[in-house]
């Protein structure tokens, strides 16, 4: 099974919010999801993010694939770095 870390769309329509999760990347967007790891505002100034940073490291570590989008969001939150500092430091 291939872990995705990706974004559901959340919210009504043309408001849309997207929440932040590990999810089989067989399954279709909006369905069953792993775990939630955090979630995604576009439409407040600035966007607002929150991410479980331990949750999305535990996830990296086990060899999940990021999205673009999710890959952007994870590194703008500098969980991307220390990531890739973990992997170094062995």
């Amino acid at each position: 099974m291939a872990v995705k870390i990706r974004l559901t769309r959340m919210g009504s329509k043309k408001r849309p919010s997207y929440r932040i999760v590990a999810t089989d990347s067989r399954s279709p967007r909006d369905g069953k999801y792993l775990e939630l790891i955090g979630f995604y505002n576009p439409l407040t100034d600035p966007a607002e993010v929150k991410i479980n940073e331990e949750v999305a490291l535990k996830w990296l570590r086990n060899g999940a694939v990021l999205t673009d989008t999710a890959k952007d969001l994870l590194s703008n939150a500098g969980i991307m770095k220390k990531f890739h500092e973990e992997r170094q430091s062995k």
